[in-house]
Parts: structure tokens; sequence; C-alpha cells
């Protein structure tokens, strides 16, 4: 074991290059040394100095590097070095109350409580983490710790979603007794969890096992509202599983997608993450509105869900902002929510001919009012179509559909490059001289038909935009 250790940590660069340049006694802990012991790649490298204060050392690796010197908690003395890169950093604390066996006591997990000397590489396993790692089992250290902050009730689920390991019952039964507390965090703090949850590849599989210790729903309450709409005809799962198979069904596309649609979704454009990680928490979302929409025909039974997409986004609003979600998080996950059902049903009209110019007009369409989001609310659209299969759904439906969106998918591949914005063909201004109108309603109206004009690719030019705008009832 002490080979292997030493091995990682003498071909790791940055590590080398501290133990080169400091005498000091210094320990890695953490997810850098689950890292070395599960042969995976790691960007943040969490280091315990044990003999000199942790800002001054800080600064000394700041300066050692040219990096950038963050301060995250001054109280607890946590500070962040990120290198010039931007892609790896290393966080500097002391030991709790100066002793490196009460720090790790007071950790979250075990797999998380392992400290490894850079020097001579020792281990220092308190609690059994080393074993957990190769047993894929998550446990906890010490029930109080979850007292002592609760948010380590979320981030047990948080490690599931991202590792796959497996809860021991000790550990659920903990997270069953602390669950209420989990409102004492920050919602930040919280939503952080959340967000690194649904960019985990077993986050479906964390998210059930949430639900069983009632976690779920005092993060989501409209959980509970999501597992009273019944499996149906369309259906062959409750609302509830229907939504966790959905993020299931995102994670199954991403991984077997292009290079080109996994670079766009691991593009990290918005709260830190991933797209592919808000692309899932909106997967889990979708259908939000269907419990206030849902409806019973009383001639076919057919269990009917009216501008269900509509309400579901609007609902997701409030929902987001009393969690601190940032303004652009929200316009994203409201904007899928909103357009789940769209890409569908762009590729079912019936004027849609892929061998006319008018079928690429109404994917044109598509495209130009989805922007950057088209790739994510394709995927999205077949992850909800790959989680319905109820007995009135037959594979043949469903091949038709995913084929459509995967040719909706490429068209907007081969054109994406020579898209360029929009002009603004008139303005409010000119618009209001040219019909002799003043600021309205009714100028709204014409300005927003106006620019679906555009979008349609029916208006191209100046002289065109002043014809529709003349001619219009």
């Amino acid at each position: 074991m002490n080979t292997l250790i030493k091995n990682k940590i003498t071909s790791d660069k940055i590590l080398s290059k501290i133990t080169s340049a400091f005498d000091n006694e210094i320990y890695v802990v953490g997810g850098t040394v689950r890292g070395f012991l599960m042969d995976k790649e790691s960007f943040d490298r969490d280091i315990i100095v044990i003999d000199e204060d942790a800002r001054e050392f800080a600064l000394k690796l700041q300066k050692l590097f040219d990096a950038v010197f963050v301060p995250l908690d001054e109280v607890n003395k946590i500070y962040r070095i990120v290198l010039p890169d931007k892609v790896n950093y290393i966080d500097v604390t002391n030991p709790l109350e100066g002793s490196l066996h009460k720090d790790l006591m007071r950790r979250d997990l075990t797999i998380n409580a392992i400290a490894v000397n850079i020097r001579t590489a020792e281990i220092v396993d308190l609690c059994g983490g080393v074993t957990d790692i190769h047993n894929r089992t998550i446990n906890y250290i010490n029930e109080h710790n979850f007292e002592d902050d609760p948010l380590r009730i979320l981030r047990v689920y948080r490690f599931q979603s991202t590792l796959g390991f497996e809860l021991t019952p000790e550990t659920i039964h903990a997270v069953c007794k602390f669950v209420k507390l989990i409102h004492k965090p920050a919602v930040e703090r919280i939503v952080h969890e959340l967000i690194l949850l649904f960019g985990g590849k077993y986050a479906d599989k964390a998210l059930v096992n949430m639900d069983k210790t009632w976690l779920l729903e005092e993060i989501f309450p409209v959980v509970k509202e999501l597992k009273q709409v019944p499996p149906n005809t369309h259906h062959h799962l409750d609302l509830f599983h229907h939504s966790v198979e959905t993020v299931r069904q995102i994670q199954l596309i991403y991984e077997n997608s292009s290079e080109e649609v996994k670079q766009h979704l691991e593009r990290v454009d918005f709260g830190g993450s991933t797209r592919l990680a808000h692309l899932k928490l909106a997967g889990f979302l979708h259908d939000i509105g269907k419990f206030s929409t849902w409806i019973i025909e009383e001639d076919t039974g057919r269990h009917r869900f009216i501008k269900h997409d509509d309400v579901g986004a609007k609902m997701s609003v409030p929902l987001l902002k009393n969690m601190n979600f940032s303004n652009k998080q929200i316009e994203y996950i409201f904007s899928m929510i909103k357009n789940h059902i769209y890409p569908s049903q762009v590729m079912s009209a019936p004027e849609v001919d892929f061998s006319t110019q008018n079928g690429e007009k109404v994917m044109m369409r598509y495209i130009r009012k989805m922007e950057e989001c088209v790739i994510d609310n394709i995927v999205l659209a077949k992850a909800d179509r790959l989680s319905a299969r109820g007995e009135a759904v037959s594979d043949e439906m469903v091949d038709k559909n995913i084929s459509a969106l995967n040719k909706l998918c490429e068209y907007y591949l081969s054109v994406k490059d020579t898209l360029e914005p929009l002009p603004i063909l008139l303005d409010g201004t000119e618009v209001m001289k040219l019909l002799n109108i003043k600021p309205s309603k009714k100028l709204g109206e014409i300005m927003n038909a106006l620019h679906e004009a555009q979008l349609s690719g029916d208006v191209t030019t100046k002289e065109q935009a002043i014809e529709f705008i003349n001619n219009l009832p």
C-alpha cells in the first residue's frame, strides 16, 4: 500500500514540488487520498500543515506556484491556492485543535478521513476508510459529526452519487435520526452540494436513497406531489420514479453521445458546475407542474396534464429562488422545463419534411429560439421519452421519436458554426413611425410577431420587415 501511495505522490508534480521546496510536516487528506487509492485523477489537493500557520504557508505556496491566494474561511483557517492553469488548486488548513487525530475523527465519512504524509507516504487511517474504499462502502464516523454540521447528511448522498458506493445500515440510520437538521446550513451550501450530487454519474441512485430517509422531501417538498401521480397508459412509472428515471436517462445519453455533445454538456457556464449537472436537476423537476394540472377524462380514463410544462416552469422559479440559485441557473432550468416537450413537437409537426426547404425552416426556427440550449433541450426530450414506456407506447413510437430528435440534433450540429445573431431590422421607434402608433401593448405584439417571422426565416431584410409590418392585420 505504501509503495502505491509513494509512487502516486512522487508522480504528482505539484506535491513533489512542495516536498522539494519545504521541510514542513504536511499531510494530504480527503479526496486526494481517495483518488490515489482508486487510481483516479484529482485536480484538488487538500493538505494539512502541522507545524506552521496555514495562512503563512498558503502564501508561500502562492509564491512557489505563482498562483492566486483565496481565503475561504479565516475563522477556521482554510485557504485556497488556485494554480495558473485554473484547473488545479490546493486547499490549505491546520489540524483541528492542533491534532491530526482529532481533525480526522471530526470529519464526515471514513473515506474522507484518511491522511498521508507527503514526505514519508505514511498512511493515517483511524476509521477504516481504506477498507471502506476497497469495499465501495460509505460509512459515517460519529453521528455527532452530523449534529455539528448537518450538511454532512447531504454529503452522504453526494458521495454516493459521484462514487456509486453503497451506504452502511448504520449510516442510513444516522441520516434518518438527524434528517430534520438539514435546514440549518446556509442554503448556498446546500445548493453547492446538490449541484455536485446531480453532476454525479449515479445521481439517480442517490435520489432514490435520499427518498428512503425522507431527506429528499425535506429539500424538495414538491416530491410529495410527484408521488401522488400514479402510472398510466403512457407512463409505466409513477411520476416520482419517472422523474428519477429521466435523470438516469440523461446520464446514459451523455455517456453515449458524440464528443461534440459531451463537450457542450461538460461546459461550466453558470453556477460553477457543468451544464450536465444542471440539466439533470432540470430533468428531475421537469414534470413538477403535472400534479396541479392532472385530470382524468371521464369517457376514456386517460390521464391528461394540459400545459404542465408552462405551469412547472413557473413553479420552479420561487422554488429555486428560495434556495438562492443564481438568475442564470434559474433561467436555464426554467427554459428546460418550459420547453421539454418542444423539440418532439417540432419534429412531429406535419410540415417537417427533411427533403424540403420548409422542413429546414421549422427546425431553424426551433434552433433560433433555443439558442445555446439546443443540445441540452434535445437530450432532455430524449430522456423524457425513454422514461415513459406505458402500455400505450410502442417500441416503434419510441424509436421514431428518438430518431427524429437525433436528426434535429444532427441538423443543429451541422449549421451551428454558421449561425449569426438575428439582426435588428426595425426597432420600436421605427415601427411607431411607420404605423403612427404610440408605445402600447399593441406595439409589443407587433415586435413579437416580427421577431417570430425572423425566427422562421420569413423575414430577412429591412424591406421585408417593413412589408411584414404594413401587412399585419
